[in-house]
Formats: structure tokens, C-alpha cells, sequence
């Protein structure tokens, strides 16, 4: 079964809009878990203007299923991931001032770079995902910065799907298949939803992982966090 991992940023949006601790984004992790989350997910950015330092240190003992932080590593994030010791470490190349992640890694431009950060992740007994494009050929380079995973940016699925599922998901099932032949693991993320997850999880080999929280957390304003966590496992049962 391809674990499930909420993305609580949205949960630090709401608490930062007000100041204060309410909504708490450590009661929101291990409610999260108690509902069937397999893993919580931040992506802290410099502008701490949602998941801020003080919250991923807060949470590192209170996630006992996955640990994944994602964010584009600069040397104080590198240093922060490394002092925490996440599970998992997912390298993103968003701009500070992007709104949202918006594209993957060229692993052929920034392979030097990309191997000496995986290096010292890896030597501190962290795994690590690196956010791709749905781009077969781009698999190699990847694999050649010796990461253990690779992230499927999924937004260009999301958005076609309804138009288009089979052409919407061609290129992530060429891509996934690819990562296989390198033995990556393969995670995704990126408005996957309650609509348009259980056909993307029913085609891609390996995937082992997706990370979601915007759709889920809105979701969740209507079905309630644990009937919202729950259809989401539904979605990614193999029955």
C-alpha cells in the first residue's frame, strides 16, 4: 500500500493568520496520526510565513510514524534537517518568494550540487527525495546524485485529469517506470485529491509514497480530519 502523508501547512496558514497557537500544528500532527496518516509532511521556507523553525523542531518528537521535511536547501535548512534528523529529507528548487512549489529539479544542471547535499543527508542516516517533472529522460541524472527517491511533481496531472486521465498520467507512469530500471523509489505530490488520487495511485509502478495537504486539509473543512484521512487511505487501498 503507498503510504499517506499530510502536509500540515495549511494548518500553520490558519494559526499565523490569527498570531497565537490555534490552530496548534502539533495537536493537528498527532491527531493526523491517530486518524491513519503514515507519515506528516512541512516544508518550511525562510520567510517562516507558514510552518516556522520553532514548529519543526517541536514536531520531530511527536511524529512517530514519517518525518519528511521538504524545502529548497540552503545552507540553514540543510544545517536545521540535519540537527533534526528527519526520516526523510525532500530537495524542492522553489524560489523563497514562490507562493507554492512549482517545478522539479534539472538534475543534469545541478547534479554536483545536488550529490554533495545527498551526501551529507545520507551520511547522517537520512533518506532523500528529490522533486522531479514527469520526465523519463531526466531519471538518470537523478539517480546519478545518488538520492534514494524521487518526488512526481504532480500539478500538470492534477490539472488535466479531468480532461484527459490516460494523456494526464502517461508521462508520470513513463517516468515512475523508469526510476524503477535505477531502482529509485518513487514518492508524489502536489494537488493530488479525493478526485483524481485513486487512478494516479492504480497506475504508477513503485510508488511508495504520496505527500498531500492543501486538497486534504480543505477537505477536511467539509468531511471532518478523520473521515478526510480515511477516504483518503480508501483511495489508496489495493484491494
Amino acid at each position: 500500500m503507498t503510504k499517506l502523508s499530510v502536509n500540515i501547512n495549511k494548518i500553520a496558514t490558519l494559526r499565523n493568520a490569527r498570531g497565537g497557537e490555534f490552530p496548534s500544528v502539533t495537536e493537528a500532527a498527532v491527531k493526523l496520526q491517530e486518524f491513519g496518516a503514515q507519515g506528516i509532511t512541512i516544508h518550511p521556507r525562510p520567510d517562516e510565513r507558514h510552518i516556522t523553525r520553532k514548529d519543526v523542531y517541536d514536531l520531530k518528537p511527536l511524529v512517530y510514524t514519517e518525518f519528511n521535511i521538504e524545502g529548497n536547501p540552503h545552507r540553514s535548512f540543510i544545517d536545521m534537517v540535519l540537527e533534526v534528523k528527519p526520516e526523510q529529507v525532500t530537495l524542492v528548487p522553489d524560489a523563497d518568494d514562490a507562493i507554492t512549489s512549482n517545478a522539479g529539479w534539472d538534475c543534469e544542471k545541478h547534479a554536483g550540487f545536488l550529490k554533495n547535499v545527498i551526501a551529507e543527508f545520507k551520511n547522517a542516516g537520512i533518506r532523500t527525495s528529490v522533486f522531479l517533472d514527469p520526465d523519463p529522460q531526466m531519471v538518470k541524472f537523478a539517480a546519478e546524485t545518488d538520492t534514494d527517491r524521487i518526488e512526481l511533481y504532480t500539478e500538470s496531472y492534477a490539472k488535466n485529469y479531468s480532461e484527459n486521465k490516460e494523456e494526464a498520467i502517461r508521462l508520470y507512469i513513463e517516468t515512475a517506470s523508469e526510476a524503477q530500471k535505477y531502482r529509485l523509489g518513487v514518492n508524489a505530490g502536489h494537488d493530488l485529491s479525493l478526485e483524481n488520487l485513486k487512478y494516479f495511485a492504480d497506475n504508477i509502478p513503485n510508488l511508495l509514497e504520496v505527500s498531500i495537504g492543501h486538497a486534504l486539509i480543505s477537505e477536511a473543512l467539509y468531511m471532518g480530519m478523520e473521515n478526510t484521512v480515511q477516504a483518503y487511505l480508501k483511495r489508496l487501498a489495493k484491494w
